[in-house]
């Protein structure tokens, strides 16, 4: 039976996970890194190891929101001649391989230079189910939001701590698949600390229209638990990419996911014990 794509993937999938009353785990990849056609593989190995959804980083030679080491793996994808193009390639030959959703996420300066509409039509038939521009406020959605609802794709927008109450609600409105709540200020990478856990949960409370899942800083599976109590799962790119960046066999992947995502089953905690509803 042929697969969902595109928002249905996404929607379908964390309806699941909601009746299952298990968490999200999404887990971001800088494509194209550490080698050019590791890729896949390390895909195939988050999803043995329980992740629901993958980010696709889009290689960019300026990735100013990013910290030290997405920017790292970003010039190092580039330097393995990553593109555009090639990451589009690189998508229809994972879709063969497996119907976890895909989401790209990226900044917009490489997208205009394609042309929004070419770049969407492609990536929505190479398999990509949903997009994330961080760059592209609420206000300026009209430039790319028609085009992403045609082809049936989900458009994920973020909000921050910076965010008031009546913006975090606009801003859910507008987004579809799921609303990513960037749970600090400043660039990727940072740890996390108990406020920003009381952010989410605020964010949480606002929301009407789609899940929340917390993104930002999140390095353990402890953070990650701690997050997922208050919302509806979480989104892991640094610590990911440092275990990549240590170790990108598939094996090693795959355990270390299967580690991140054991407290966001609705039986575990961190370690294996019971947990109790």
């Amino acid at each position: 039976m042929k697969q969902p794509r595109g928002l249905v993937a996404i929607d379908e999938c964390l309806q699941g996970l909601r009746e299952r009353d298990e968490k999200a785990l999404v887990l971001f990849v800088t494509t194209g890194y550490p080698h050019l056609d590791v890729t896949a593989d390390i895909i195939l190995a988050a999803e043995e190891g329980g992740a629901d959804i993958i980010e696709l980083g889009m290689p960019f030679s300026d990735p100013l929101a990013d910290g030290p080491l997405i920017q790292e793996c970003s010039a190092t994808a580039i330097r393995n001649g990553m593109t555009l193009e090639r990451m589009l390639q690189s998508v229809e030959s994972i879709r063969k391989r497996t119907s976890i959703p895909l989401v790209l996420m990226g900044y917009i300066n490489p997208i205009l230079q394609y042309g929004i509409a070419r770049f969407l039509s492609e990536a929505s038939e190479a398999g990509v189910d949903g997009i994330i521009l961080p760059e592209v406020p609420l206000e300026e959605q009209h430039l790319v939001s028609d085009e992403i609802a045609r082809i049936n794709m989900a458009n994920i927008l973020l909000v921050a701590p910076t965010s008031s109450a009546e913006r975090i609600q606009a801003i859910d409105n507008a987004s579809t698949g799921f609303l990513y709540c960037v749970s600090s200020t400043g660039v990727t990478g940072r740890s996390v600390e108990t406020a920003q856990v009381d952010y989410v949960r605020l964010v949480k409370s606002i929301a009407r229209e789609n899940p929340v899942l917390a993104g930002f800083g999140i390095q353990t599976p402890g953070q990650a638990e701690a997050f997922a109590e208050v919302c509806d799962g979480v989104i892991v790119g640094s610590a990911f990419l440092l275990q990549l960046k240590k170790d990108s066999s598939r094996d090693g992947a795959c355990t270390w996911v299967r580690a991140m995502k054991g407290p966001l089953r609705s039986n575990q905690r961190y370690g294996g014990t019971n947990k109790s509803k």
